[in-house]
């Protein structure tokens, strides 16, 4: 915790916000796909594609889905793709462990805003570093997250260490999260940090807001320990590499 710079405050409503950074060379040592592997890499900060009262809509799927497990330790995740959910100190799948009662907790019409979402998203991100957002791919995993300050059980609950998406996924090329908590309001800690050399730069989650960034050590981050409160996000991040892209999620 050298210097902090905070990117993002709470308080502001950001328009667009874009910090360009130099690439790793973590790409080189992954496939090219031309259009679509970053050569412009960054981050950026929007509160102008989700609003508020959709952010709150998508939490309350989060927390219907969530009530159904939850970790014993402070982070709990709900992959509506995969099915997984915390559940004690493992997982379940959330579609196999709880069959047809997967329709009284969720609708339709939340996974038509999610697909909403995620596309709006998506399609930001494309702009930001000027390619086509038909040649980006979901992939995962992509997550629901619920932290809070109980203690650590397993080393799935400790989100707190800092990390490189593309090291410890793979697939990931840009990645992004949406926040469904305020931070102050709902929750103490739990800001977002880029460690960059010399100084850390910092978001503070706002409902509604996107935080968005290519995946390789260019930008190593990690997540502060929630300290009191709840705090809600989803991670959704896209791989240039149609072999590892998913569908949306589907109510079946």
């Amino acid at each position: 915790d050298d210097v902090t710079e905070v990117l993002a405050h709470h308080v502001e409503n950001l328009q667009d916000k874009f910090v360009e950074v130099p690439c790793s060379e973590d790409y080189d040592s992954h496939k090219r796909f031309e259009g679509c592997t970053p050569r412009k890499c960054g981050r950026g900060v929007t509160d102008a594609v989700i609003t508020r009262e959709e952010a709150e809509r998508i939490r309350r799927i989060a927390e219907r889905g969530l009530s159904l497990g939850g970790s014993d330790g402070g982070a709990s995740i709900l992959d509506l793709h995969s099915g997984a959910l915390s559940l004690g100190k493992h997982f379940v799948n959330l579609y196999r462990y709880f069959g047809d009662q997967i329709q009284d907790i969720f609708t339709e019409e939340d996974f038509a805003l999610y697909r909403d979402v995620r596309h709006r998203i998506q399609q930001r991100i494309a702009q930001a570093f000027g390619i086509r957002s038909t040649s980006m791919y979901l992939t995962k995993p992509t997550f629901f997250s619920r932290i809070n300050n109980t203690e650590a059980k397993t080393t799935h609950d400790e989100y707190w260490h800092p990390h490189v998406d593309k090291v410890t996924y793979g697939s990931f090329d840009y990645t992004s999260l949406l926040y469904l908590s305020d931070y102050t309001e709902d929750f103490g800690g739990g800001r977002f940090v880029f460690m960059d050399a010399g100084s850390n730069k910092t978001i503070e989650p706002r409902a509604g807001r996107v935080s968005f960034f290519t995946s390789g050590s260019e930008n190593l981050h990690r997540v502060e320990k929630v300290y009191w409160g709840t705090r809600y996000a989803i991670t959704i991040s896209f791989t240039c590499n149609p072999d590892h892209g998913i569908g949306d999620p589907v109510l079946t």
